[in-house]
Protein backbone atom coordinates (compact mmCIF):
# COMPACT_ATOMS: atom_id res chain seq x y z
CA UNK A 1 0.00 0.00 0.00
CA UNK A 2 1.05 3.78 -0.67
CA UNK A 3 1.52 5.93 1.83
CA UNK A 4 -2.04 7.67 0.72
CA UNK A 5 -4.01 4.11 0.49
CA UNK A 6 -2.41 3.39 3.93
CA UNK A 7 -3.89 6.63 5.39
CA UNK A 8 -7.26 6.37 3.61
CA UNK A 9 -8.07 2.86 4.99
CA UNK A 10 -6.92 4.97 8.80
CA UNK A 11 -9.66 7.54 7.89
CA UNK A 12 -12.25 5.05 6.54
CA UNK A 13 -11.53 2.78 9.95
CA UNK A 14 -12.05 6.06 11.57
CA UNK A 15 -15.89 6.92 10.69
CA UNK A 16 -18.27 5.74 13.23
CA UNK A 17 -20.63 2.78 13.08
CA UNK A 18 -23.37 4.89 13.21
CA UNK A 19 -24.76 8.15 13.58
CA UNK A 20 -27.64 10.40 15.42
CA UNK A 21 -29.81 9.70 12.95
CA UNK A 22 -30.73 7.62 9.90
CA UNK A 23 -26.92 8.06 8.15
CA UNK A 24 -23.48 8.56 9.22
CA UNK A 25 -22.98 12.54 7.72
CA UNK A 26 -19.50 12.79 6.63
CA UNK A 27 -17.82 16.44 5.87
CA UNK A 28 -14.58 16.87 3.29
CA UNK A 29 -13.59 20.72 3.98
CA UNK A 30 -10.94 22.26 2.54
CA UNK A 31 -9.79 25.49 0.59
CA UNK A 32 -10.53 25.87 -3.18
CA UNK A 33 -7.69 23.18 -4.60
CA UNK A 34 -7.63 21.54 -1.31
CA UNK A 35 -8.41 18.35 -3.15
CA UNK A 36 -11.41 18.17 -1.42
CA UNK A 37 -13.61 16.22 -4.19
CA UNK A 38 -10.73 13.37 -4.87
CA UNK A 39 -10.28 12.87 -1.68
CA UNK A 40 -14.03 11.83 -0.71
CA UNK A 41 -14.12 10.00 -4.26
CA UNK A 42 -11.21 7.78 -2.78
CA UNK A 43 -12.79 7.52 0.82
CA UNK A 44 -15.58 6.34 -0.45
CA UNK A 45 -14.51 3.48 -2.40
CA UNK A 46 -12.00 2.46 0.66
CA UNK A 47 -15.66 2.43 2.52
CA UNK A 48 -17.30 0.55 -0.36
CA UNK A 49 -14.69 -1.86 -0.51
CA UNK A 50 -15.38 -2.43 3.13
CA UNK A 51 -18.70 -3.13 2.68
CA UNK A 52 -20.13 -0.05 4.16
CA UNK A 53 -22.66 1.39 2.05
CA UNK A 54 -22.46 5.75 0.79
CA UNK A 55 -24.05 7.68 -0.59
CA UNK A 56 -21.41 10.79 -2.28
CA UNK A 57 -22.46 14.20 -3.00
CA UNK A 58 -21.10 17.28 -3.35
CA UNK A 59 -21.53 21.07 -1.82
CA UNK A 60 -20.97 22.35 -5.72
CA UNK A 61 -25.10 20.74 -6.33
CA UNK A 62 -26.22 23.01 -3.79
CA UNK A 63 -24.99 26.17 -5.45
CA UNK A 64 -27.46 29.38 -5.77
CA UNK A 65 -28.08 30.63 -8.97
CA UNK A 66 -25.78 33.02 -11.01
CA UNK A 67 -27.52 36.14 -10.58
CA UNK A 68 -27.92 35.46 -6.71
CA UNK A 69 -24.06 34.31 -6.62
CA UNK A 70 -22.55 37.16 -7.87
CA UNK A 71 -26.02 39.44 -6.52
CA UNK A 72 -22.63 41.62 -4.84
CA UNK A 73 -20.13 41.53 -7.98
CA UNK A 74 -18.51 38.95 -9.55
CA UNK A 75 -15.28 39.48 -7.71
CA UNK A 76 -16.68 39.90 -4.86
CA UNK A 77 -15.06 37.74 -1.52
CA UNK A 78 -18.18 38.47 0.68
CA UNK A 79 -20.16 37.24 -1.87
CA UNK A 80 -18.13 34.37 -2.51
CA UNK A 81 -18.74 33.99 1.11
CA UNK A 82 -22.57 34.61 1.90
CA UNK A 83 -24.36 33.92 -1.33
CA UNK A 84 -22.61 30.94 -3.25
CA UNK A 85 -24.13 28.24 -1.65
CA UNK A 86 -27.82 27.34 -0.57
CA UNK A 87 -27.12 26.32 2.97
CA UNK A 88 -30.95 26.30 3.04
CA UNK A 89 -31.79 23.71 0.87
CA UNK A 90 -28.68 21.98 1.37
CA UNK A 91 -29.90 21.19 5.18
CA UNK A 92 -33.42 20.86 4.06
CA UNK A 93 -32.79 18.24 0.72
CA UNK A 94 -30.00 16.30 2.06
CA UNK A 95 -28.51 16.75 5.88
CA UNK A 96 -31.46 16.74 7.68
CA UNK A 97 -33.84 13.91 6.34
CA UNK A 98 -30.81 11.49 7.44
CA UNK A 99 -30.39 13.37 11.34
CA UNK A 100 -32.58 12.28 13.87
CA UNK A 101 -36.46 11.90 12.99
CA UNK A 102 -35.36 12.32 9.46
CA UNK A 103 -37.27 10.26 6.65
CA UNK A 104 -34.22 9.28 4.88
CA UNK A 105 -35.63 10.87 1.34
CA UNK A 106 -33.21 13.36 0.00
CA UNK A 107 -32.03 14.83 -2.82
CA UNK A 108 -27.74 14.97 -3.87
CA UNK A 109 -28.18 18.02 -5.85
CA UNK A 110 -31.00 20.73 -6.81
CA UNK A 111 -28.57 23.06 -9.21
CA UNK A 112 -26.12 22.54 -11.69
CA UNK A 113 -24.07 25.27 -11.39
CA UNK A 114 -22.18 24.13 -15.18
CA UNK A 115 -25.34 25.23 -17.02
CA UNK A 116 -26.97 27.66 -14.18
CA UNK A 117 -29.86 25.54 -13.88
CA UNK A 118 -32.16 24.22 -11.66
CA UNK A 119 -32.25 20.42 -11.15
CA UNK A 120 -35.41 18.28 -10.96
CA UNK A 121 -33.71 15.21 -9.41
CA UNK A 122 -35.96 12.37 -7.58
CA UNK A 123 -35.51 12.13 -4.05
CA UNK A 124 -33.75 8.68 -2.85
CA UNK A 125 -34.29 6.62 0.13
CA UNK A 126 -31.11 6.20 1.92
CA UNK A 127 -30.44 3.16 3.70
CA UNK A 128 -30.28 2.89 7.29
CA UNK A 129 -26.97 2.86 8.67
CA UNK A 130 -25.28 4.28 5.27
CA UNK A 131 -22.43 6.78 5.23
CA UNK A 132 -23.37 10.23 3.51
CA UNK A 133 -20.08 11.42 2.48
CA UNK A 134 -20.17 15.33 1.79
CA UNK A 135 -17.59 16.99 -0.22
CA UNK A 136 -17.64 21.23 -0.40
CA UNK A 137 -16.48 24.63 0.86
CA UNK A 138 -17.45 26.34 3.78
CA UNK A 139 -18.66 23.14 5.50
CA UNK A 140 -17.89 24.05 9.06
CA UNK A 141 -19.89 27.58 9.38
CA UNK A 142 -22.21 28.09 11.86
CA UNK A 143 -24.45 26.92 9.65
CA UNK A 144 -23.72 23.54 8.96
CA UNK A 145 -21.42 22.44 11.61
CA UNK A 146 -23.58 20.29 13.81
CA UNK A 147 -24.89 18.32 11.29
CA UNK A 148 -21.95 16.20 10.95
CA UNK A 149 -21.49 13.36 12.73
CA UNK A 150 -17.52 13.05 11.08
CA UNK A 151 -15.40 15.39 9.83
CA UNK A 152 -12.50 16.20 7.46
CA UNK A 153 -10.63 19.54 7.04
CA UNK A 154 -7.89 19.05 4.42
CA UNK A 155 -5.31 21.86 5.41
CA UNK A 156 -3.19 23.20 2.09
CA UNK A 157 -1.46 26.14 1.82
CA UNK A 158 -3.46 29.02 -0.40
CA UNK A 159 -0.41 29.55 -2.59
CA UNK A 160 -0.41 25.27 -2.97
CA UNK A 161 -3.93 25.69 -3.80
CA UNK A 162 -4.22 28.40 -6.37
CA UNK A 163 -1.42 26.86 -8.13
CA UNK A 164 -3.54 23.58 -8.28
CA UNK A 165 -6.42 25.46 -9.98
CA UNK A 166 -4.13 27.33 -12.12
CA UNK A 167 -3.80 24.17 -13.82
CA UNK A 168 -7.47 22.54 -13.51
CA UNK A 169 -9.39 25.84 -14.15
CA UNK A 170 -6.39 27.90 -16.04
CA UNK A 171 -6.61 30.69 -13.53
CA UNK A 172 -3.50 32.64 -12.12
CA UNK A 173 -1.46 31.15 -9.61
CA UNK A 174 -0.70 34.35 -7.52
CA UNK A 175 -3.55 34.37 -4.96
CA UNK A 176 -3.50 38.18 -4.81
CA UNK A 177 -4.39 38.33 -8.58
CA UNK A 178 -7.30 40.29 -8.87
CA UNK A 179 -9.02 37.42 -10.68
CA UNK A 180 -8.54 35.10 -7.55
CA UNK A 181 -10.01 37.88 -5.53
CA UNK A 182 -12.84 36.46 -4.98
CA UNK A 183 -11.68 32.97 -3.43
CA UNK A 184 -9.25 34.12 -1.69
CA UNK A 185 -10.93 36.80 -0.13
CA UNK A 186 -13.76 34.67 0.95
CA UNK A 187 -11.24 31.86 2.43
CA UNK A 188 -9.73 34.33 4.69
CA UNK A 189 -13.68 35.29 5.96
CA UNK A 190 -14.26 31.92 6.59
CA UNK A 191 -10.99 30.90 8.66
CA UNK A 192 -11.85 34.32 10.66
CA UNK A 193 -15.25 33.85 10.90
CA UNK A 194 -14.85 29.97 11.86
CA UNK A 195 -11.36 28.42 12.36
CA UNK A 196 -12.45 25.21 9.84
CA UNK A 197 -9.73 23.42 11.60
CA UNK A 198 -10.54 23.98 14.79
CA UNK A 199 -14.11 22.16 14.27
CA UNK A 200 -13.37 19.40 12.52
CA UNK A 201 -12.86 16.13 13.73
CA UNK A 202 -9.83 15.25 11.81
CA UNK A 203 -7.24 17.49 10.57
CA UNK A 204 -5.30 16.19 7.14
CA UNK A 205 -2.23 17.62 5.54
CA UNK A 206 -3.12 17.15 2.16
CA UNK A 207 -0.01 19.34 0.29
CA UNK A 208 1.92 15.98 -0.86
CA UNK A 209 -0.55 14.30 -2.57
CA UNK A 210 1.37 11.08 -2.09
CA UNK A 211 1.74 11.13 1.25
CA UNK A 212 -0.88 12.93 3.14
CA UNK A 213 -0.89 13.10 6.63
CA UNK A 214 -2.95 13.65 9.69
CA UNK A 215 -2.08 16.52 11.66
CA UNK A 216 -4.88 16.15 14.05
CA UNK A 217 -7.55 13.93 14.92
CA UNK A 218 -9.95 15.06 17.73
CA UNK A 219 -10.42 12.25 20.77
Amino acid sequence: MTARDELLAAVAASVPASGRGRAVRVAVDGRDGAGNTVFADELAAVLRAGGRPVVRASGDGFHHPRAVRHRRGGRSAEGYWLDAYDHARLAAELLGPLGPGGSGWVRTAVHDVGTDAALDVAPVLVEPGAVLLLDGLFLHRDELVDFWDFSIYLQVDISVTFARMAVRDGTPPDPVDPVNARYAGAQRIYAAACDPATRAGLVIDNTALAAPRVLRARK
